[in-house]
């Protein structure tokens, strides 16, 4: 066993008990209730001044939450996945990709010397 001066049951940064002159005065603070569709009830606080939010995300399950508990948000739609692919598809049409290729085939013919 080591000598008398360790410090045990503490975390790093505790020290003594801390008393509101020493960390200074707490913000006022409001508390605001929150559903979401799987009427999870969370309950974050803010500051007296600061903008409180119309959305947050609850907590417990993720989905977004509302200050309304009779008709909470709808959760959002994500998006599948799209492959570099698809997004060109998106933007060009079949003629316009035979187009591109004939092209850039055309260009390594040139080069080859055909």
């Amino acid at each position: 066993m080591t000598g008398g001066n360790a410090i045990r049951g503490t975390r790093v940064g505790s020290g003594p008990t801390v008393g509101e002159s020493e960390r200074g005065e707490a913000a006022p603070r409001k508390r605001i209730d929150y559903w979401c569709a799987n009427a999870h009830h969370s309950k974050p606080s803010f500051a007296l001044d600061a903008e409180v939010p119309q959305e947050w995300d609850c907590p417990r399950c993720g989905l977004p939450a509302g200050r309304d508990e009779q008709n909470p948000p709808a959760a959002k739609r994500n998006e599948p996945y799209k492959s570099h692919l698809a997004y060109v598809k998106e933007r060009r049409s079949d003629e316009d990709g035979m187009k591109i290729l004939d092209e850039a085939l055309a260009r390594l013919r040139e080069r080859k010397g055909r």
